[in-house]
């Protein structure tokens, strides 16, 4: 089950980057490669999501660095 799930994300991301890299000129081409890397890490991570739900997100990260901070300032 959880393959097709990836076989859908997958897809839903190449049809998204089929619509979107021709309207980028062909000069720009860092534009290309930034939409590139930006699907592609957000198939890893919706990929990620899908076998580790249970996955902490950024909001725990900031609160683990920040919390010592917090008790010394009190």
């Amino acid at each position: 089950m959880k393959w097709a799930m990836i076989f859908g994300i997958t897809i839903l991301t190449a049809l998204i980057l089929w619509y979107e890299l021709p309207k980028i000129n062909q000069n720009q081409k860092k534009d290309k490669y930034v939409l590139i890397a930006l699907s592609a890490m957000s198939w890893v991570l919706a990929v990620l999501l899908l076998f580790f739900p249970n996955m902490p997100g950024p909001t725990e990260l900031v609160d683990q660095i920040y919390k010592p901070l917090g008790k010394l300032l009190e």
